[in-house]
């Protein structure tokens, strides 16, 4: 645990107690952030910038508030953590707000999530330009003359923090972390001119893959947008791609949620138990993944982070509820936030499940969309490739799908074996039925 960080969340503390605070959680958290991007092969945007802030989270008198500062120095902190207090109590009773009982902080696993490239010390300036011009050389040179214009980039940074709560709690996280992607855009017929991209995120720099191999599938996306168009409306089985699932699940991961649930504006309200899936549909979420992107210890209420089976072969096992609003809900907590979610991946290929299917959708990106938390009804543009004969045959934009979340992923009829390893939404592509596809 970083010292300095250690010995001011213990003076601020004591500090908000003596100063008229019944409880409080404080936490300081650090970070380092470089960017650099390259366009036309030459820079376009190099920043570093490193922060550091402080939160406290005020219990005083049943009423509750939550400030930060970035102003560390000891005097000022004393006058913020005074205002803090006076503020908290012109504010309403919440009977609702506490800390958690002690009990939750119990058992947490002693492991190394291997959050940290040990490496990162040694990332130079060099290092990261050098990253930077290859991934944008390999998309120049692969798209050809179709190329109007690309960026290429790369984020890094190294963060820590430390959070400690008046009732007992102490943690500690530190983490790397590294992003790397271009995007492009392309002259297609007449005024059209697609844009597309890949990005990656990995904390540990051996985990991304080559800057060659990033720019490549960067033009193979956006080469895939071209000749795009409406084809007629029609029932077809869509397949979608494992990095774009998330964007469809964020909906019904949603209504999972306690805040939902209690403001009654979930359609899962009343689900626990239930089928909400098809036997396919299997959610796990799992805080101890090595080097996962979501991966912890504990959670922002300090408790035990624990491996949970959220959905089963389609059964509705558990709810994300946090302290807070499970006793407003008079549940047990589990936590108010996901670590890493993971769908157990099939045994076939996209392409040998293309074959079987013979005609339908495979979708590459969503345009806009919305989903409405309370009935469970969803709606959202696709882009993608028609296939035919398990072929792509013609790109695909600007059309729809829309359904319903409790009938939409009984539609649920395999899953790929391609898990999505650069995001904490570790899902594989996924295979409907009987989808409407709006269009012409």
């Amino acid at each position: 645990m970083n010292k300095e960080m250690q010995d001011l969340v213990v003076w601020t503390i004591k500090t908000a107690k003596s100063t008229g605070a019944d409880d409080c959680q404080v936490s300081i958290g650090s970070q380092r952030n470089v960017e650099i991007s390259y366009r036309q092969r030459r820079p376009e945007n190099i920043k570093e910038a490193t922060t550091k802030q402080l939160s406290i989270q005020v219990f005083v008198n049943g009423r509750y508030s939550s400030q930060s500062t970035s102003d560390l120095r000891k005097d000022s902190l004393q006058a913020f953590i005074k205002n803090a207090i006076a503020m908290t109590k012109l504010l309403a009773e919440d009977p609702f707000r506490s800390l958690p009982d002690p009990k939750y902080y119990k058992g947490r696993e002693k492991m190394d999530l291997g959050m940290v490239d040990p490496q990162y010390k040694n990332f130079s300036p060099e290092d990261r330009h050098n990253l930077v011009k290859a991934v944008e050389n390999t998309v120049l040179e692969k798209g050809g003359d179709k190329v109007i214009s690309v960026t290429a980039e790369e984020n890094d940074g190294h963060s820590e923090s430390v959070m400690m709560t008046s009732n007992g709690f102490e943690g500690y996280s530190e983490g790397t972390f590294y992003v790397a992607g271009a995007q492009m855009t392309v002259q297609d017929e007449g005024e059209r001119r697609p844009n597309g991209y890949n990005y990656v995120v990995a904390l540990n720099r051996k985990d991304l893959p080559t800057p060659e191999e990033i720019g490549t599938e960067c033009v193979r996306r956006t080469l895939n947008l071209l000749g795009a168009k409406k084809i007629k409306t029609e029932t077809l089985p869509i397949i979608i791609e494992n990095q774009g699932v998330g964007r469809i699940f964020g909906g019904f991961l949603g209504a999972m949620n306690g805040r939902s649930i209690q403001q009654k504006q979930s359609f899962l309200a009343d689900k626990k138990g239930k089928q909400v899936g098809s036997k396919h549909f299997t959610i796990i979420d799992d805080p101890f993944v090595k080097s996962g992107l979501g991966s912890r210890l504990f959670d922002g209420d300090g408790f035990a982070a624990k491996k949970r089976v959220k959905i089963d072969k389609g059964i509705l096992k558990e709810f994300y509820v946090d302290w807070y609003y499970s006793r407003k809900l008079d549940w047990e907590p589990t936590s108010g936030g996901t670590s890493n979610l993971i769908v157990p991946p099939g045994k076939r290929s996209v392409e040998e499940i293309m074959k079987d299917l013979g005609r339908g959708i495979f979708i590459t990106g969503f345009i806009g969309g919305n989903s409405n938390p309370t009935t469970g009804d969803t709606s959202i543009g696709i882009n993608g490739q028609l296939f035919e004969g398990g072929k792509p045959v013609q790109a695909i934009s600007e059309m729809n799908i829309s359904d319903n979340h409790m009938k939409f992923w009984n539609k649920l009829v395999e899953v790929a074996n391609d898990p999505y390893e650069y995001s904490s939404l570790r899902f594989p592509s996924m295979v409907f039925e009987d989808i409407v596809v709006s269009g012409l």
